[in-house]
């Protein structure tokens, strides 16, 4: 759990810097528009797309080892953006820091459900996200005092939170022990029919929250005119509720059950991108913003709903594949509505909301109590026929 939690707290070190200083730096260093910020998106998310590749990479890493790999080069990339104040250099660090990352996020992901029984799962998954919004709620504050009082350069901010990965990665790599996993994992890519929901799911997961870290924020900078510290002290409040409620909303799910969970977050983020829509205030925008936020630590739900299903043995050839499906709309959807947002940034929302739907009606399939064997709500039987489970 410690060695989770410094994890927890290496990441957002220098992606809440990369993400609230981003739009800022690309609009004013770079003179990006949305047909830029489109194709850094989609170019961001490729190595999300070949996450599955990390299978093959625990044939030679322990994946302990790959995370702080993972890590370290997450730390570089984020270090080495304020350089590359370019359009083909922003291209660069943006893939370098995105590789780190959904390694990273691919290798985390399986630790942990390898690491928390099932009924702990939800409220540590939670408690590990409390921490991390702890985290990126500090860094938040500090960019913003900064920007407020100081000024520094782009470069300098940059550089600092992709130099703290770096020593506390070296740390977490000097501190701690190589653990043991409690299954056997299998090697290379799992792929499995049975666990077609969570891969669907999944997918429109990545679809949608594509259009929320994309668009939402360019919206406030391009529409409303938010300066670097508008956005810095956007992301403080998000992620100050985040702080507070991340852990309860674990908690809540153990309660309540991953549909019920999931039906509540679809059906909140389909109403809130409607808003995103048709608004005009830039402090609704804003308060649009945080609570859209808030809704996606219900996505838990989708990772608890697979452990309880899974065979554990397959938790660590099956992150990759997860990862994978999340980034096929992920690679594809900011470069595509990257153009819409050029005609209409109103359609680019509706589409979100489109996506919300169909993750809505795939939550319904979601047993309430999910087991292997049972892993979807009206399930097939041998006969032909079908039973509720």
């Amino acid at each position: 759990m410690g060695l989770l939690v410094l994890m927890s707290i290496a990441l957002p070190l220098s992606f809440s810097t990369w993400s609230v200083l981003i739009n800022n730096f690309i609009v004013e260093q770079a003179a990006f528009t949305g047909r830029e910020v489109g194709i850094m998106q989609s170019l961001r998310e490729v190595p999300g797309f070949l996450a599955f590749t990390a299978a093959y990479v625990l044939l030679i890493l322990s994946e302990q080892r790959f995370a702080l790999a993972s890590l370290t080069v997450l730390g570089l990339g984020t270090a080495l953006t304020g350089l590359l104040p370019f359009e083909y250099g922003i291209y660069f660090s943006t893939v370098l820091m995105s590789i780190g990352f959904h390694y990273f996020e691919t290798i985390k992901q399986s630790l942990s459900l390898q690491w928390f029984n099932k009924d702990d799962a939800p409220q540590a998954l939670g408690r590990l996200l409390a921490i991390g919004s702890g985290t990126s709620l500090v860094m938040y504050s500090l960019i913003w005092l900064a920007l407020e009082f100081a000024a520094p350069p782009y470069w300098l901010l940059f550089g600092l939170s992709g130099l703290a990965v770096l020593v506390l990665t070296a740390y977490m790599h000097l501190a701690f022990p190589m653990f043991a996993s409690p299954a056997a994992q299998t090697p290379g890519i799992v792929l499995k029919r049975r666990y077609w929901l969570y891969y669907v799911l999944t997918f429109f997961s990545g679809a949608r929250r594509q259009i929320f870290v994309v668009f939402a924020a360019f919206l406030m900078v391009e529409k409303f005119g938010f300066s670097a510290q508008n956005i810095a002290g956007l992301f403080l409040i998000t992620y100050a509720f985040n702080w507070a409620f991340a852990e309860r909303i674990g908690a809540l799910i153990h309660r309540i059950g991953e549909r019920a969970a999931l039906t509540f977050e679809y059906v909140g983020l389909g109403l809130l991108f409607v808003c995103y829509a048709l608004v005009d205030n830039a402090a609704l925008a804003a308060g649009l913003y945080v609570v859209d936020h808030l809704f996606f630590a219900l996505a838990i739900a989708i990772k608890t709903y697979f452990q309880k299903i899974a065979d554990p043995q397959d938790m660590a050839g099956s992150a990759g594949v997860a990862f994978t499906i999340n980034h096929i709309a992920a690679v594809l959807v900011p470069a595509s509505l990257g153009v819409v947002w050029l005609w209409s940034p109103a359609a680019v929302f509706l589409v979100g909301a489109g996506f919300a739907a169909c993750s809505l009606v795939c939550a319904q399939l979601v047993p309430r109590h999910p087991v292997p064997g049972s892993e979807v709500r009206w399930q097939s039987t041998s006969e032909g026929a079908t039973r509720r489970v």
